[in-house]
C-alpha cells in the first residue's frame, strides 16, 4: 500500500514514518513528488480535523483562549523560536500555563471518497522558560503531563511513544494494517 502524508513540515515527516513504520506500506511525502512539492493547502478550517481533512483531500487529488490552537504555525510571524519567545511572554505572570497538544490526522480513500480522522492529545502545561534541543515547534516549551522536562528535553525515544502525535499516527497504522 502507498500512502501521501500530506505535510511539508520535515520534523512531522521524520515522526510520522517512524510512527507509520509497517511492512507493506510505502510513505511518500509532498516533496518527494513533483506534482505536489508546491502544494500550499490554504488551511482555513475552523477544527484541526477541517484542516487534516482539507490537506489530505488536497493533496490526494492534486497528484491565548485556544490560541495558538488551530492556526499553531500562523498565529505568529516568524521561526518556532520566536513563536516560542511571544507565547512565553504573552503567559508572563499567568499562573494557569495548562495546555495540550493536537493532533488530528486523516487518511483518505481517493477510490471511495471516504475521509477517516484519527485523533491524538497530549495533556500538559507551557513551561517557564525554554529548554531542549530535541525536537521542533513547541517542544522546548511543553512539559507533559507528569514529566519534568520539555519535549525537547526528553528526546526523539521518549516523544515518539507518548505525543499526541504517536497516539493519531499509532490509530492509522492499526487502521492500515487492516487494510494492506
Amino acid at each position: 500500500m502507498r500512502l501521501l502524508v500530506a505535510t511539508q513540515n520535515q520534523g512531522k515527516q521524520r515522526e510520522i514514518a517512524r510512527l507509520l513504520e509497517t511492512p507493506g506500506l510505502q510513505l511518500y511525502f509532498p516533496n518527494h513528488l513533483p506534482a505536489t512539492a508546491e502544494l500550499d493547502v490554504l488551511e482555513d478550517g475552523e477544527t484541526f480535523a477541517q484542516n487534516a481533512e482539507l490537506k489530505a483531500r488536497a493533496f490526494q487529488v492534486e497528484a491565548l483562549a485556544g490560541r495558538p490552537g488551530v492556526a499553531s504555525k500562523r498565529w505568529y510571524a516568524g521561526s518556532d523560536t520566536d513563536r516560542n519567545q511571544v507565547l512565553l511572554r504573552r503567559l508572563a505572570g499567568e499562573q494557569n500555563r495548562v495546555a495540550k497538544f493536537v493532533t488530528v490526522a486523516c487518511v483518505f480513500d481517493p477510490d471511495n471518497g471516504e475521509a477517516k480522522i484519527f485523533i491524538g492529545e497530549l495533556p500538559g502545561s507551557i513551561a517557564l522558560d525554554s529548554s531542549g534541543a530535541s525536537g521542533f515547534g513547541y517542544d522546548p516549551i511543553f512539559i507533559p503531563t507528569n514529566e519534568t522536562h520539555t519535549l525537547a528535553e526528553l528526546g526523539i525515544e521518549k516523544k515518539v511513544t507518548i505525543s499526541h502525535r504517536a497516539h493519531a499516527f499509532n490509530q492509522v497504522r492499526e487502521y492500515l494494517s487492516t487494510r494492506i
